[in-house]
């Protein structure tokens, strides 16, 4: 599965922990730079994960 941005954030955290376990499969095939790689990926979608949503900005009105 693609990594999108658009992805709403269920699907950007599913998509973490598919990356962190194949990061876990290739560390123990003993494969670390693709361990590796996976990890900064899966962070990258937890990252992403965590700014969707709305802003803080567009839930203040100006009182008028």
């Amino acid at each position: 599965m693609p990594v999108v941005e658009s992805m709403p954030r269920q699907q950007l955290l599913d998509q973490a922990s598919q990356f962190f376990d194949q990061a876990s499969h290739a560390a123990e095939a003993g494969d670390v730079a693709d361990s590796a790689q996976l990890i900064l990926k899966a962070l990258d979608c937890e990252r992403r994960a965590g700014g969707v949503g709305p802003q803080v900005l567009q839930l203040i009105k100006p009182r008028g």
